[in-house]
This record gives C-alpha cells, structure tokens and sequence, in this order.
C-alpha cells in the first residue's frame, strides 16, 4: 500500500512532538517526559490509555526523537517466536551502539510468563519497553515489569487539540485532503469533534469517510449529510463493558446517588445504558446502594431497587430502562444512613477478632431433656409476655462482648423513630438494672 492509499489518520500521524495532539501535561513544554526525549533519554514506560489518544504516535516519537530503533509487535498476535526475534534485533542493535525500543500493543493481553520474558532484557538495557494499554497496568501488568517502568496516563483528547488536527488534515496537501480542496462549515466540523469523543483516530476516520461521500456525489463542499451518513452506525461514547471506564460510570452512579443528587444519578446511568452496559448489572448496584447507603433511614428504597430489578426482567430494555432509572432517583432522593453497613462490619470485625465464643445458656435451644437438664434456655425471658413486649435488662450477646453497641442510627429519615425506639429500651433496661442492684445489693 502507498502512501496515498493509507488511511487518513495513517497518513496524518504526527511525525513530531510539535505535531502531538493533546497530552500537554506529558509533552507540553517543560514537561519531564518531553524534557527526557528532546534530551536524547528514553527510559521503559506504560502508556495508559483510551483508544485513540495517542499512546502509539507516542511510543514511535519517543523512539524517533532518541534515534532508536523501533520494533512494534501486538500482544494480540505475537507469540514467543516473535519476542524472541525482537530481542535478538535488538543485540544486534546494541553491537552498533543504537538503542532499540520494544513497543508492545495492549500489553494487558500478555500472559505473565511472556511479560516476565521482557524482565532481563529491559534490566540489562538490550530493549527499552514501551506497553500500550487501555487496561489498569496496576491489574494488567506484572508487578516486576511494572516497577522497571514509568506509567504515563493520556487523557481523552480535549476537543480543541482535534479541531485542530481535523483543520490540518482538511487542507494539508502533502499528507492530508487539501489537493482536493474540500470544504467544511465549522458546525459539521463540531459534530465531527463531538462524536469523535476524545479519539483522534476516530475524528481522521469520520472525516475521511465524509470527504469519500462527498467525492461520490461529486461535490466539493463536506454537507451535513455527508457527515450524518458517516457518523451513523453506533454509539460514539467511550465504553468498555468490564474495563475500568465500565467500573468509573457505577462508582460514578452509586457516588451520585449517596451524594443525593438524582439528575447525575440519572445521567450516569443513561452513560452506561448508551455504551451498552448490562441494566441488570445496574439494577444490582442500586440494590447494593438501597441497603449500604439508605438502609433503616429508608426501608422502602431496598423494594423499590428489588422491583425494578424485576421490571426489567420482565419488560427488558428500552421499556425498564425507566424502571432503573426511576429507581436511582429514588435512591438518591431518599434520607441516608450507613448505619447498618457500618454497624455490620464492625460486628464482623469482632467476629473474626474473638473467635468463636459461646452462646450463653439462656439463649440456647432446649429440645432434649438433657439438654435441659444442661441449663440450656433456663431463665430465658420470652419478650412478648413481659410488659411494653421487651424483656428489660436480659443480655443477648457473649459475655465477653457484654455492651458492646454495633448500630447507631442516623438522625435521619425513618432511623429518627428507630433511635428514639432504641434509646427507650435503654432506659428500661438501665431501670431493670438499678432495680436489680436493689434487690439483691450482694449480688
């Protein structure tokens, strides 16, 4: 393939940093990176990234801008056989005194025995490491390779760095459209930046599909529905289904909805529904939510999650997709309290902490004689025959844990009532108590 018949965003690749849309925080002037490069250093590093936002120009400029030698390879399709090959280029290279980088396409997808196989080359300096990656390196990537290289996080690309590429690559004679001289409303050229959604690969592509639309139908001028035509076919929203742009959107919905404020529950949860998330994956973390951040401030928040869990079941989407989302405005307008979450951990903490200490006799199950006989159940105080339904002053935990309080209601919602109800019984329990001390002061 020549160079006129590789793709548009091929072509336009940057072939300096100058040239590098976006990422100033990593290549804009006085920038370490940039600094390192310019420099002539070049040291092994991760780019992490969403697609399109340069993490390959980038590698092949570092590489460029120190004189090394580039050697690409795609975790994908390459086996043993070919790391093998790529280290022993990059010997040879080292005989010469050039400096090879080893550039590995979606590293996450590489086993842990063939990233430990980069291990002692990247150590004794034969190859400079360079992985590319949507993925979290901090999951995705080995903990040795990872701490022999700096990762570099690259952001979607801001809407202005891809206006101005698009500008370039529209009149750019050498590498871009500019011999045909196209013209584009700026309008059409925004909705291009717009659903391009931070991927610069993505904007070249749609730009050079409405430029082949519009050379069909002879015209010079990039109509709008040139675009429309090449911007139909799919969501354009950056979504990955179980990478950690799924797992950003539910923090996101569950943080919104803990924070009370329902339009950006609704808008998060419209995000994942866009990108093609499972609803059923969000109606479970809105049952999650009903329980660990509404709780007893809210009871009803726990069924009203579970039936919309069940609507969905029942009617799919796009019909429950009202019923989610009905739900997290629910839940994020109702009065919240941890209370029970909290309370519960703290409870297994002692679990865990005391071990497995005994059920005190009162409280056991009494079916046998013997077991009678053992004490089993004996002074027990059934609460429904003792006056206001509570037993006052009967103990109900291990002696060892005597007192301790694991829930405390909030002073909100439905938990205002439960804590008055609460601090009722305590009364009558400290009552029973001094009552007792009465009684049998030698006790």
């Amino acid at each position: 393939m020549n160079a006129e018949q590789a793709p548009l965003a091929d072509r336009f690749r940057p072939r300096a940093l100058s040239e590098f849309a976006g990422q100033l925080h990593l290549v804009g002037e006085g920038k370490p990176l940039r600094a390192a490069l310019e420099g002539g250093r070049i040291h092994s590093m991760v780019l992490w990234g969403p697609p399109g936002s340069g993490k390959t120009t980038l590698a092949r400029l570092a590489a460029k801008t120190t004189e090394a030698d580039f050697i690409g390879i795609s975790a994908v399709l390459a086996g043993v056989k070919d790391i093998r090959a790529a280290v022993d280029a990059a010997r040879s290279n080292r005989e010469v005194g050039r400096p090879t980088v080893l550039f590995v396409d979606e590293v996450h997808r590489f086993n842990k025995a063939q990233q430990d196989a980069f291990l002692p080359h990247v150590e004794d300096g034969t190859i400079v490491f360079i992985g590319a990656t949507t993925e979290n390196p901090s999951f995705e990537v080995n903990s040795a390779l990872l701490s022999r290289a700096r990762v570099y996080v690259l952001n979607p690309v801001e809407s202005s760095a891809i206006e101005q590429v698009l500008e370039r690559a529209l009149h750019d004679r050498e590498r871009g459209l500019g011999r045909h001289g196209f013209v584009m409303d700026s309008a059409d050229r925004d909705r291009v930046v717009e659903a391009a959604d931070g991927d610069v690969r993505r904007a070249l592509n749609a730009l050079e599909l409405t430029a082949e639309l519009a050379m069909q139908a002879g015209e010079k001028r990039l109509e709008s529905e040139f675009v429309s035509e090449a911007l139909t076919g799919g969501t354009y929203r950056r979504f990955d289904k179980g990478g950690d742009a799924f797992y950003d959107l539910i923090s996101a919905v569950h943080k919104s909805i803990r924070g009370s404020n329902p339009d950006a529950a609704l808008y998060w949860t419209g995000r994942i529904f866009d990108g093609g998330g499972d609803p059923l994956y969000v109606a479970r973390r809105l049952v999650r939510v009903a329980s660990e951040d509404i709780g007893n401030a809210d009871p009803r928040a726990l069924r009203i999650a579970l039936d919309a869990w069940e609507a969905y079941q029942r009617l799919g989407s796009p019909e429950g997709d009202l019923a989610i989302a009905q739900a997290a405005v629910y839940l994020a307008c109702a009065a919240k309290s941890d209370a029970v979450y909290t309370g519960f951990g703290t409870a297994m903490g002692d679990v865990r902490r005391h071990g497995s200490l005994p059920v005190p006799l009162h409280l056991r199950n009494a079916p046998t004689s013997l077991m009678r006989d053992l004490g089993y159940g004996r002074s027990y105080r059934h609460a429904h025959d003792e006056a206001e339904g509570y037993a006052a002053g009967e103990t109900y935990l291990p002696d060892r844990l005597a007192g301790r309080r694991y829930y405390a209601p909030v002073a909100r919602g439905l938990e205002i009532r439960i804590s008055e109800k609460l601090a009722r019984l305590r009364e009558l329990d400290r009552a029973a108590k001094e009552f007792s001390r009465k009684e049998n002061p030698d006790a």
